[in-house]
Order: structure tokens, then C-alpha cells, then sequence
């Protein structure tokens, strides 16, 4: 691959994902939650079980005094809370509340939309094929904003 076709690859990818996140966003907001981005990057490390302020700072690549002023900011909207954590005493948990939960759901709603109208662009055949093919590409990891 020539280094010109390279860097298309690379801008139309990360164009796709700029794309891909305001469409979320915009749907979340749609759905009548107040949010930004980076809400749903915390919420993808938050979910299923909780996590550390110090395990949210290591997911979204930012100092804990960020990751805590953003869990401040996700408590004061109500899709967050601090519990004690079960293992350390000296460590509180972070968990989604029912109000963080709805809000992941039309996430998720408005990513499916998202994929759709993708699929209306290609086909579902190929957005199936991009799904596999990205997987093997980045088949796991953290979901976080490139800052």
C-alpha cells in the first residue's frame, strides 16, 4: 500500500469514527438525556459492573483528577453514583444508576440508527464484512476519545 492510500485509509476511518460518535451523541441527546461524548466513553468502562476512578482515568488515557472531575459531572446529572467497593475499603466503585442505563440504551439505539444508514449506503452484506473485517483489526481494547 502506497504511503498516499495509507493516509486516505487512515482520514476515512477516523472521519467514520468522528462521524459514528456525534450521531450517537446527537441521538442520546434527541432521546432527551443531556450529554456529551465523553459521557458515553466512561460509560462503556462503567458498564457492566462499575469501576474505580483510578480504572476510568486508564480507559479514557486522562490524569485521575480529570477522570474524578468527570465522574463528578456524571454524578451531578444523576447517571452515576459512588459505592463502596466491595474489595477495598479504601476505594470507592463507580456504577451506572437506572438513569445511566437508559441513557447507555438510546446509545445504543442511536448507534444502531447510525449503522443503518450505512448499511442503506452499502449494503448490509458490507457493513457486515466491515464489522468482521474491523474486528480482526481492533478486536478489543478501550473505547475512548482520541484527546
Amino acid at each position: 500500500m502506497q504511503n498516499s492510500e495509507a493516509l486516505t485509509l487512515t482520514a476515512a476511518l477516523l472521519a467514520a469514527a468522528g462521524d459514528l460518535t456525534q450521531r450517537i451523541n446527537e441521538g442520546v441527546v434527541a432521546r432527551g438525556f443531556e450529554g456529551r461524548p465523553a459521557y458515553g466513553f466512561a460509560f462503556t468502562r462503567l458498564a457492566p459492573d462499575g469501576a474505580t476512578v483510578t480504572d476510568l482515568a486508564v480507559h479514557l488515557g486522562v490524569t485521575k483528577q480529570a477522570a474524578s472531575q468527570l465522574v463528578d459531572e456524571l454524578a451531578r446529572k444523576g447517571y452515576v453514583e459512588r459505592r463502596p467497593h466491595p474489595d477495598d475499603a479504601r476505594a470507592r466503585l463507580v456504577v451506572l444508576t437506572e438513569r445511566g442505563w437508559a441513557c447507555t440504551r438510546a446509545a445504543e439505539e442511536a448507534a444502531a440508527e447510525a449503522v443503518r444508514a450505512w448499511a442503506d449506503l452499502i449494503g448490509e452484506g458490507e457493513v457486515r464484512v466491515l464489522r468482521k473485517r474491523l474486528l480482526r483489526i481492533a478486536p478489543g481494547g478501550p473505547i475512548r476519545p482520541a484527546w
